[in-house]
């Protein structure tokens, strides 16, 4: 995979027109995922490649008005959609490569990630930089509204055992990165991993 984020780019901006409308349901799963991230009142949270900011609007209810809710994603296109949908009265809107965070080093409480993991082009580094900007003890949800079998299937091919997302693979890059692996969960209703920041 390319360092990078041309065909990230390319891919989802021809289809963030769309993209809601193509998974019209997903939302209680993003509400769910959310809720499992413990996120109190004036909590501050990233949702590291937002696209159309599904998780927004929970992400800001679990941390209230006083709390920071930043969306960050590399592809205009799924911003603009996000504007258009007006789920950047929820939070601020980022442009920006989560390789290269323009946040203060341990500036918040949690980072979510729904879809991103698959489309990082340096997963190991992008997932230190991402715990670069969270606190120790903060807390990692690497989320998809489906699981992993499901969503190989939706795409036509089998899942390998080499998937950044299987559980053996996951979990020691999670912990080179800074982050330890707390809860795993894969089924076909749901991807949700969930770590912690280190020291």
């Amino acid at each position: 995979m390319s360092r990078d984020h041309t065909h990230v780019q390319e891919f989802f901006g021809a289809r963030a027109a769309d993209w809601d409308s193509r998974f019209p349901d997903d939302d209680p799963a993003y509400a769910a995922a959310v809720a499992e991230l413990g996120l109190r009142e004036g909590d501050r949270v990233l949702d590291a490649g937002c696209g159309t900011g599904r998780a927004l609007p929970p992400l800001r209810t679990a941390v209230g008005p006083s709390g920071l809710v930043l969306g960050a994603d590399v592809t205009p296109g799924m911003l603009q959609a996000a504007v258009r949908a007006g789920r950047d009265r929820e939070g601020r809107l980022l442009l920006t490569d989560v390789a290269a965070l323009p946040l203060r080093s341990r500036s918040l409480d949690a980072v979510f990630a729904a879809g991103l993991i698959a489309h990082l082009p340096d997963p190991a580094g992008n997932l230190r930089e991402l715990a670069r900007v969270v606190r120790p003890g903060g807390v990692l949800a690497l989320f998809h509204p489906i699981g992993r079998r499901a969503l190989a299937s939706r795409q036509g091919r089998l899942v390998t055992p080499d998937d950044l997302r299987a559980e053996p693979n996951l979990r020691p890059l999670l912990a080179g990165a800074g982050w330890r692996m707390t809860s795993y969960v894969d089924e076909d209703d749901r991807f949700l991993a969930l770590a912690v920041r280190g020291a």
